[in-house]
Parts: C-alpha cells; sequence; structure tokens
C-alpha cells in the first residue's frame, strides 16, 4: 500500500468515527455537553434563590462532570410545570399541590384538556411553604376562624394562594359571604393595603424566614394568624402534597410564639426526557456539599436529606435521582 493509500485509509477512519460520535451524541447528550435550565420564580420570592443556590453548587464541579446551569426567574410554579411539559424547560420548582395536579391532569381546565403528564419526575423537595396569614395587631385576629366578617386579601385569581384560601376556606365550612370584603390582590398589593388600613388581613404561601412577611409585620404592625384545628388536619390527612407546618417564634418581631400552619412543600422536579446522567449529577452537587446548600438560604436551615426524598413527591423519582440516593441507602 502507497503512503497516500495508507492516509486516506486513516483519514476515512477518522471521518467515520467523527460521524459515528455526533450521531451518538444526539441521540445521548454526554454529560460535558449538557446545560440545564431551571424555572424559578418572582425575582423577590424563594424559589428564585433556590434555583440559583442549585446552579452554584452544580457549576462549582462542572469541570469534572460537565454540566452547567442556570436559574430562570419565571412565573411561578404552574408555568414552570407547563414549560418543562412543553420541553422548553430542563427542570424547575413548584408546589407539591401543583406538581400533583400537572402528573395527574386535575384541577385547572390546562392540566385537563392536556391529560396527565405521566412523564414529571420528581427530583427532590425543598422547603416548605406554609400558609401564612398575617393581621393587623389591631384587627384583633389570632386563629383563621377569626377571619369571620374582616376584609381579607385572598390572592390575585390564577394564583397558587387563591387556590390555596379556596380550599382552606371550604375546608372549614364557610363561603366567600362569611367576609365582609374578599380582596384578590397581588401579595405586594396585600402588603400595601394592610398597611392602609384597607383590609384586615392578607395571605400568601412562603418559605420562611422571609423578608416580604417581615416587611409586613414591621412596617404594618402586623401578627402572625394560627391555622389549625380538626378540620386543617382532615385536610392534611387526606392529600399527600399537603403537611403541617411551624412558623418559630422569635423568627419575627412581636412574634414570639410557635404559629402552627399548614402547607405546601417547594418541589425541585424535570421529566423523564431529562439525561439520568445529568439529572444524577445535579443532585449529586446538592447532596455532596449539603452542608454549604443549607447556607445558602435561611429557608434551608431546618433541611433534612431525607426528608427531601420522600416529602410531598406526588410524581415519580427521576431514574437518575434514584440512583444517587440508593448509594446513599435512602431508598430501596
Amino acid at each position: 500500500m502507497s503512503k497516500f493509500s495508507g492516509a486516506f485509509v486513516v483519514l476515512v477512519a477518522i471521518l467515520l468515527g467523527g460521524c459515528q460520535t455526533t450521531s451518538e451524541s444526539q441521540t445521548e447528550p454526554r454529560p460535558e455537553d449538557t446545560f440545564v435550565t431551571i424555572g424559578t420564580g418572582g425575582l423577590t420570592g424563594v424559589y428564585y434563590p433556590t434555583g440559583g443556590a442549585i446552579c452554584r453548587l452544580v457549576n462549582k464541579n462542572r469541570s469534572k462532570h460537565g454540566v452547567r446551569c442556570s436559574a430562570e426567574s419565571t412565573k411561578g410554579s404552574i408555568d414552570n410545570l407547563t414549560t418543562i411539559r412543553a420541553g422548553n424547560l430542563d427542570m424547575g420548582i413548584a408546589q407539591s399541590d401543583w406538581q400533583y395536579r400537572a402528573y395527574t391532569g386535575t384541577v385547572r381546565q390546562d392540566f385537563i384538556a392536556a391529560g396527565p403528564h405521566t412523564e414529571l419526575r420528581s427530583i427532590f423537595s425543598v422547603h416548605a411553604e406554609p400558609v401564612t396569614i398575617i393581621a393587623r395587631a389591631d384587627a384583633h385576629i389570632q386563629t383563621v376562624d377569626d377571619l369571620v366578617g374582616k376584609r381579607v386579601n385572598i390572592g390575585n385569581s390564577g394564583s397558587g394562594t387563591h387556590s390555596m384560601w379556596k380550599i382552606m376556606w371550604g375546608a372549614l365550612g364557610y363561603s366567600q359571604l362569611d367576609l365582609k370584603a374578599a380582596m384578590r390582590m397581588r401579595s405586594a398589593q396585600g402588603l400595601d393595603a394592610l398597611c392602609d388600613n384597607k383590609i384586615d388581613a392578607t395571605m400568601w404561601l412562603v418559605g420562611h424566614p422571609s423578608n416580604f412577611t417581615n416587611e409586613a409585620i414591621t412596617k404594618c404592625d402586623g401578627v402572625l394568624v394560627e391555622v389549625s384545628g380538626a378540620a386543617i388536619d382532615k385536610l392534611v390527612a387526606e392529600n399527600s402534597f399537603y403537611r403541617h407546618a411551624t412558623i418559630p417564634g422569635g423568627m419575627y418581631r412581636g412574634n414570639r410564639h410557635d404559629t402552627a400552619t399548614f402547607g405546601v412543600g417547594a418541589t425541585f422536579v424535570t421529566s423523564s426526557e431529562t439525561p439520568e446522567s445529568t439529572v444524577y449529577h445535579v443532585v449529586k452537587s446538592v447532596f455532596d456539599n449539603f452542608r454549604a446548600f443549607k447556607k445558602l438560604h435561611p429557608a434551608f436551615k431546618y433541611l433534612d436529606e431525607r426528608e427531601m426524598v420522600r416529602d410531598s413527591l406526588s410524581a415519580p423519582l427521576h431514574d437518575g435521582a434514584a440512583k444517587y440516593y440508593r448509594e446513599r441507602d435512602w431508598i430501596e
């Protein structure tokens, strides 16, 4: 064989090998070629820094696993879930109740029309998001039942807060007619209305400690309202995506005692279409550096690794997450 012929054979072999590698990378992206985007929420909430905290740990070791991560501000839970389903978002953070409804295709008309999102997958849960009701001190409201006959902001239509209000208020046996006024305002508007004495109480779902809650309490002389009792116990018992919660006493000015309430959990989700290796490295980045993760936001202070793997997860675990949890003996 001539030198030219030998060189030609080598060149053909290289080209064929290159084509094979390209074809394989198109069907199954290699971890080192992977870029993931996490949908979060508004810039003032806890979802956005949560996504940022996850990405910070993922990107810290991207030279080893090749996964690069970016957190995007979005409209929140429902936006993240629908965008993941459309294939335009890799991962996202969502309330546990909306995770369940997206997976089962229930409650919202668009969820029902689209049918169950059977490809939705859980990665882990994060912080609790308790029902947080703040009342004016001069309104003499101590428990959720004291809201009867009061002016209350029940959240803007279509929001997670508004949906939770309707479920909670109905479970307590009340209707909107039992309020003096039911205001449908966004959280920031509710804060202003509370301070201006246009309403007696406002409600939202949020992880604690919360700067927004602190502002409402200090600026408007607010007090936390207890949300508990037999009806709430029954609601939690019948819905796995709800959980009892406590807002610790002393966390906010003037609120010395623990406040019993309930709520949802913030959950980290994805699709079964996301490669196993990608999810594995994201999960490993968080839990191999768990102490560092807990320091990245005050709402993470009370997180427990094992609880994050089993609490508030309505969709099946992604295979990549399950692989890591089995290595740690957290699941069978």
